[in-house]
């Protein structure tokens, strides 16, 4: 997971945050031989769910391949919270000091909100629900003041909705984080709770309705910088010129049509729906695709699939075909830094897995391989996304 610390650079109503960056549980997991375990006992525990909210694909919320956590703070004088910085959803929860659940209670070792404590506080009281595939967070809405980051020149955003989760799903125990800033728009949120930046956005606290993401290349060390978010500007230090802008296909996700995709010889241009998603570690495509991808991409190197933990390792160090998506007129190429993900000292793996999202929503999520290549822009008030290339050391 990548931890947020602020950059401390505020330029009017720009403001910009650094990304610390420390692995995914699953790359933890899969180390630790504890993956399989996991996903059996997460397979289960979605059997023994009758449903889950259809707006709320499984694969975009679960948060196994997160590798965002974000420093936020909530309350006067502000209270610390690590959450993931998630573009597939729109919520913004934390735990409430009233947080419970026995023994194996999930917020045992996590950072909990204390209302009493906040002079900025507002009762609201109304329950919410947030469904996900192996579980929920629950609890009720609160209002308060939140600070993007720990440090005053933040982009600190008054009279936000949020909510003050009393019980979470037994999934979240295993993960570091405390919650979840959602960051897409306010028709995806649960109970239509306006979003904390769309509550920036009305507020005219950022000078622009966007935000830019830049990640650096993947690496083998945790803890280090990792990139950089900016709240209200296209980031013109790190990131190229705009290549193109990509309208919306729906303002929930950030959802956009990929027209084709190629893998040396191989090419297939039958069109998706997909999103871009800093949630998650992967580019997440059909099953047919990351079968090619690891057929075109090994050429005469041995790929292996771990089935349990749903990808292909492949040597470190193996040069391997560029990916290339084109979305709308223009091709973006991704290259093998960005394709290949440390598991171990000495074995690697395709950052790509299958992903079922069903017959709605995204049939792709382009996460951060994508994001590393190209700095995304999420133009929320244009309803689009743009791109840049990535400046590089």
């Amino acid at each position: 997971m990548l931890l947020l610390a602020l950059l401390g650079l505020s330029l009017g109503h720009v403001h910009q945050m650094r990304l610390r960056k420390r692995d995914s549980m699953r790359k933890e997991l899969v180390r630790a031989g504890q993956w399989e375990e996991y996903m059996a006992t997460k397979s289960q525990l979605r059997a023994d769910r009758s449903s889950f909210a259809a707006g709320f694909p499984q694969k975009v919320n679960d948060y196994d391949d997160a590798e965002y956590v974000g420093n936020i703070t909530v309350g006067t004088p502000g209270q610390f919270f690590e959450v993931i910085l998630d573009t597939g959803s729109a919520n913004l929860w934390v735990p409430d000091t009233t947080c419970s659940g026995g023994a194996t209670n999930p917020c045992s070792n996590k950072h909990k909100f204390e209302s009493s404590k906040s002079k900025t506080y507002a009762k609201n009281g109304k329950a919410f629900t947030i469904e996900y595939g192996t579980g929920s967070a629950k609890g009720f809405l609160g209002q308060d003041t939140v600070r993007f980051g720990t440090d005053d020149t933040a982009l600190t955003v008054p009279k936000c909705t949020f909510g003050q989760a009393t019980s979470i799903a037994a999934f979240f125990k295993r993960n570091v984080i405390d919650g979840i800033l959602g960051l897409a728009f306010q028709s995806l949120a649960v109970d239509n709770v306006k979003p904390p930046f769309v509550e920036a956005i009305d507020q005219k606290l950022v000078d622009q309705p966007l935000f830019t993401v830049w990640l650096e290349h993947e690496g083998f060390k945790e803890n280090v910088a990792g990139g950089i978010y900016t709240w209200g500007a296209v980031d013109t230090t790190n990131c190229g010129k705009v290549i193109a802008y990509e309208p919306l296909t729906k303002a929930t996700y950030f959802l956009f049509n990929l027209k084709s995709v190629s893998i040396g010889s191989y090419t297939n241009k039958k069109g998706w729906n997909v999103i871009s998603d800093t949630g998650t570690s992967l580019i997440s495509a059909p099953l047919d695709i990351v079968e090619n991808a690891a057929k075109k991409k090994a050429r005469s190197n041995r790929t292996n699939m771990i089935p349990s933990a749903g990808i292909y390792t492949i040597a470190c160090g193996t040069k391997i075909a560029d990916l290339q998506l084109v979305i709308g007129s223009q091709t973006y190429t991704l290259n093998y830094e960005n394709m290949i993900i440390p598991i171990t000292a000495t074995q690697c793996g395709l950052a790509m897995d299958p992903y079922l999202g069903g017959g709605f929503g995204p049939q792709w999520i382009l996460g951060d391989p994508f994001i590393r290549q190209y700095c995304n822009i999420y133009d929320m008030g244009n309803k689009r996304m743009g791109f840049a290339k990535s400046l590089q050391a």
